[in-house]
């Protein structure tokens, strides 16, 4: 190169080629894929967005109108002339992309990164019971087929039926008919034993906890993302998980 030729210009980000800065352009940023992944389980209203997220309402109206405007969110009107927010066919082609992610997170969560557990300890129960899919051992559950009931009292509440067959997980609200094993807790102890701040185990024996039906446990096929710390400052109620 001669001493005089002119340096190669570095080109503008959005001047390059690149099949994956171009998507992300495109979706939008962090928040995006979030609400996508909400809204991928059924059609939302503002505040039950607002629930699962922590979004504030300023950006999460912002978002949801980029996402509009992008095609990928529409709307929907539900039983009672409600209006909520929907995914759409092109953010339904995101789907494995979102599952691909949060799986590589809880992966790498687990096995690398020194994550504080404790950041989590104000987390609702449905946000765990939806990201039940993605901290699923698909190896360990390829041969299973069992269906766990689990009954929440207390604030975050209801009733839940987890179904694991050949490698999947699919969690739907309301009772399981023919359950294999029924759990019940308080919301806020199983959020803690799910995560794995609390020892099943040890929540049982203190009342915690209260197991119907086989054998079964849930603890086996899903990831934990933290081990098991006893004894624990949750209250003394009575509830259950899982064992």
């Amino acid at each position: 190169m001669s001493e005089h030729a002119s340096p190669t210009p570095i080109p503008r980000p959005g001047e390059i080629f690149d099949p994956v800065a171009r998507a992300l352009d495109w979706i939008g940023d962090k928040w995006a894929l979030v609400l996508i992944r909400h809204l991928l389980r059924g059609p939302r209203g503002f505040q039950e967005l607002r629930q699962r997220t922590g979004i504030t309402p300023r950006v999460l109206s912002n978002r949801l109108r980029q996402l509009s405007a992008a095609g990928f969110v529409g709307t929907q009107e539900l039983d009672g002339g409600r209006q909520a927010y929907a995914a759409t066919e092109r953010a339904r082609e995101l789907e494995p992309v979102i599952a691909a992610i949060a799986r590589w997170y809880v992966h790498h969560a687990v096995e690398e990164l020194d994550l504080d557990i404790q950041q989590f300890t104000e987390t609702s129960a449905i946000s765990i019971l939806e990201s039940l899919p993605f901290l699923l051992k698909e190896e360990l559950a390829k041969e299973a087929d069992v269906v766990f009931e689990l009954r929440l009292t207390g604030e975050g509440g209801g009733v839940w039926s987890i179904h694991i067959h050949a490698g999947q997980c699919r969690v739907e609200p309301g009772f399981a008919s023919g359950a294999d094993v029924r759990y019940t807790a308080d919301a806020r102890v199983w959020c803690a034993v799910a995560l794995g701040l609390l020892d099943a185990r040890d929540a049982a024996k203190r009342g915690l906890l209260e197991k119907e039906g086989g054998r079964e446990a849930m603890d086996p096929f899903f990831h934990q993302l933290a081990r098991p710390v006893a004894p624990s400052t949750l209250p003394e109620t009575s509830g259950g998980t899982q064992e």
